[in-house]
């Protein structure tokens, strides 16, 4: 148990002075809590004096993200989001902070709201590292992660944005400082818009500072610094931390998440399975535009059990798919064509990552037929492959999947000479997968796929209007991705919903 406390709450008023929600130790029924002294706690930057509480129940209250009690139709008792409990959070400080050197911290900053345009903002979506360490889904917030002395166990602060009725009228309920404490577990939390005078005590004392967030974006397009100039060398944040004690966290993430736990797998399957089905339900209609198949899927991912959509579809028809990452979705369906859809959904913070490719007519040509079914060979061996025992590493995975999709288009017609297969194959075969689509970001390819491990596996071919290639494959594109599960022995297919053997996609329309 994360600092030999209990993980969970109950919820308690103040009966004396001013009403504060309080919640620890969850129990589905009301109890009285009703200290004989009174008693003081930090856990908003500053002490303050407690008198008599009573429990309410936080079904009654309003708070910033979904809870199991205000939102029992989405989230168990236990559980922090969607499928993970607060003690698999709490055990995910603890092994950051079992990785860091004696005397370090772990700085995680939560992500910000995007402008669209003037009052208009983008989908708020939470920075995965900090998700992962916390479960807090809000903007504007700041996670210190370190050992306890023990050196077992970990300390955890969280300083989030301070409840504001006013604010919140506008913007939503906020969880507040009560909350980081009691829902989230913080042993120490304060109202981030003071983190300026915060964060100098929180890290004076400490050996090294493990972070990603001393340097401004270098995302930054060329136009945007010829326009705007260079961003700063240093952030603010930075200045308040001696140079030689900062240290990457990236690598030690990459290194927790990249292996899954039981439940974030189960929560990935759920995610697949719905997304799959989708897949399959859609190709039991003819669709005559990019646009309407693809707001078709984005309902069936909700409507199947998804949050929302993973990524931005890509909705590609005939040509259009040569352009991997094409989601402008605004082109005719022609029934002489093939479409090509890279789209599935998320739930719970884990995504699932799909692509099939169908006739549009729901009847494959020969030509069709032939450069679909070598992609396909190619596809169920490489998912064949994607266990602990068999020694692969996606680097591995890629170069059998180059030369099987050589063997496969030259028994078509291939001319296959020179770097033919990187003309025709230009992507990885493979990536990472999790919170996000491409998860673990640095995390090597290399590595030997363990059990634990997500990936997709994903072949593709595209033939350019080339005189090099047969004339009947031109401006084709077909690409198959199943998201995959590395077991020891076998592999778990995450996506196995969505049916890609041709006999199955014609039958569908029969």
């Amino acid at each position: 148990m994360s600092h030999g406390r209990p993980i969970g709450r109950t919820l308690r008023t103040l009966l004396v002075g001013q009403s504060r929600p309080v919640i620890r130790n969850l129990h589905s029924s009301v109890r009285c809590a009703q200290p004989t002294q009174p008693h003081t706690s930090c856990h908003s930057g500053h002490r303050s004096r407690s008198r008599l509480y009573s429990t309410v129940h936080a079904g009654d209250l309003q708070f910033g993200q979904p809870l199991s009690e205000t939102h029992p139709h989405l989230l168990k008792p236990g559980e922090l989001t969607p499928g993970i409990t607060a003690q698999e959070y709490a055990n995910r400080r603890t092994r950051l902070a079992q990785k860091l050197p004696k005397g370090a911290v772990a700085v995680v900053a939560a992500a910000d709201v995007v402008q669209r345009t003037g009052s208009c903002f983008y989908e708020f979506h939470q920075d995965p590292d900090f998700l992962y360490l916390t479960g807090f889904n809000e903007p504007e917030a700041l996670a210190v992660i370190g050992q306890d002395a023990s050196g077992q166990d970990h300390t955890f602060y969280l300083y989030v944005r301070e409840k504001d009725p006013k604010a919140e009228i506008w913007d939503g309920a906020r969880s507040g400082t009560q909350a980081a404490v009691d829902v989230f577990n913080a042993d120490e939390t304060g109202d981030i818009s003071s983190i300026k005078t915060i964060l100098p005590r929180v890290l004076g004392d400490v050996t090294q500072v493990f972070t990603e967030i001393t340097q401004p974006n270098p995302a930054a397009s060329g136009l945007w610094r010829f326009l705007y100039g260079t961003p700063r060398r240093k952030t603010d944040f930075a200045e308040l931390i001696d140079s030689r004690k900062i240290k990457q966290l990236r690598h030690t993430m990459n290194e927790l998440r990249a292996y899954k736990s039981p439940a974030e797998i189960d929560l990935m399957r759920e995610a697949g399975r719905a997304s799959g089905k989708a897949h399959t339900e859609a190709l039991r209609t003819h669709f005559t535009g990019e646009r309407e198949l693809d707001a078709y899927l984005r309902y069936r991912f909700v409507s199947n059990g998804c949050d929302q959509i993973a990524y931005e579809p890509v909705v590609a028809g005939g040509r259009n798919g040569l352009g991997i990452h094409y989601i402008r979705n605004d082109d005719v369906l022609h029934d002489d064509e093939m479409v090509l859809i890279d789209a599935a959904g998320k739930k719970g913070g884990y995504i699932s990552d799909i692509t099939r490719t169908w006739p549009v007519n729901g009847k494959f040509s020969a030509a069709q037929r032939d450069l679909y079914q070598a992609v396909l060979n190619v596809q169920r061996t490489l998912v064949s492959m994607c266990c602990g025992d068999a020694n692969m590493s996606l680097d591995k995975l890629h170069s059998i999947a180059e030369k099987f999709l050589e063997d496969q288009l030259k028994h078509i017609g291939f001319d296959m000479s020179g770097k033919a297969v990187e003309t025709l194959f230009p992507h990885h075969i493979s990536h990472y997968i999790g919170m996000d689509v491409h998860d673990t970001v640095g995390y090597s390819r290399k590595a030997v796929i363990r059990e634990g491990h997500c990936i997709t596996i994903e072949p593709g071919i595209y033939v350019p209007d080339d005189e090099r290639w047969p004339k009947h494959f031109r401006n084709m594109a077909v690409r198959i991705e199943d998201s995959v599960a590395v077991g020891e022995a076998k592999p778990l297919v995450l996506t196995s919903e969505a049916v890609k053997e041709i006999a199955d996609i014609e039958g569908m329309r029969e």
